[in-house]
């Protein structure tokens, strides 16, 4: 039997035992809509007194176009030190299939994934892979609205490359279906898809290389921590990498894993962990020094 994580009262009972963080984003330090000042202050002080802070997220661009999100949320700069997306790990298996045709399912926001990398475009009736970001529009949008295109694309046997694994992301108070909750859809349908994001290893050697530079030197990775508040994502990620995992358990989870007393319950994190089969050093409600 798995231990059951620990519950620390903040991010500072760790600071001994630990030299880097990697820390998700939606979900940990903001919630699409405003920032969390907490969590912010929190990572500005290990990046500060501990080690560096790179922020790793799911987010389907690369992370130079993600940057101005963050200024607008108010996101410190001292919070982090580095910062790698899924867009950033994605982009090596969009290159190795250049020049497609590619078919993109997403926002138009979402276009800077592929800046620079000679693909062409295409439907998909005519394309020869997919490139999934999100829904076109995640508002109103749900993955059933997709399921004929993407029965279509299926039937030709089209492999889909999924930019963001996350499958969905708090946005205010509010739920919101990403690229990940389509990639199921289309395994459903029979469709082989590639992932590159949490909690899959490219993004986590990218994590680890900017790590490594900031330290200047290798990664002991037994002093290497993972937060993040998704169970399938970032937990499993850093359970599959040999990383130890804070897990945030309120995130996309809400009050779950919460007791009537406003406090963290241990046997509901446990369970929310053990319902995908995985487990964390460590759980905490939000993340706080």
């Amino acid at each position: 039997m798995r231990p059951a994580p620990l519950l620390p009262a903040g991010l500072s009972e760790l600071k001994d035992r630990y030299d880097v963080l990697l820390c998700d984003v939606w979900g940990v330090i903001h919630n699409g809509r405003e920032s969390f000042p907490e969590a912010c202050a929190a990572l500005a002080r290990w990046n500060a007194e501990v080690g560096p802070v790179v922020l790793i997220s799911n987010a389907p661009r690369p992370a130079s176009d993600v940057l101005s999100q963050l200024e607008q949320l108010k996101v410190p700069q001292e919070s982090w030190a580095a910062f790698v997306t899924s867009g950033d790990a994605t982009r090596a298996l969009l290159a190795e299939r250049a020049p497609g045709p590619v078919w993109t399912v997403g926002p138009v926001r979402d276009g800077p994934l592929y800046d620079g990398l000679g693909l062409a475009f295409a439907d998909a009736e005519d394309a020869a892979f997919i490139s999934m970001t999100g829904l076109y529009d995640d508002e109103t949008e749900t993955p059933e609205d997709y399921r004929e295109r993407l029965q279509v694309a299926a039937d030709r046997k089209l492999p889909l490359i999924c930019a963001n694994p996350d499958r969905v992301v708090q946005r205010g108070d509010k739920l919101i279906y990403c690229a990940g909750a389509l990639a199921d859809l289309y395994e459903t349908l029979g469709g082989q898809v590639l992932m590159a994001g949490k909690p899959y290893a490219p993004i986590y050697d990218l994590a680890l290389t900017e790590a490594e530079r900031l330290l200047g030197r290798p990664a002991d990775r037994s002093r290497v921590l993972c937060i993040g508040d998704g169970v399938i994502t970032d937990v499993l990620g850093a359970e599959n990498q040999k990383l130890d995992c804070l897990f945030i358990a309120k995130g996309i989870h809400g009050l779950k894993a919460m007791g009537p007393d406003g406090r963290l319950h241990a046997p509901a994190v446990e369970a929310l962990l053990a319902a995908e089969g995985t487990t964390a050093a460590f759980a905490m409600g939000d993340l706080v020094w």
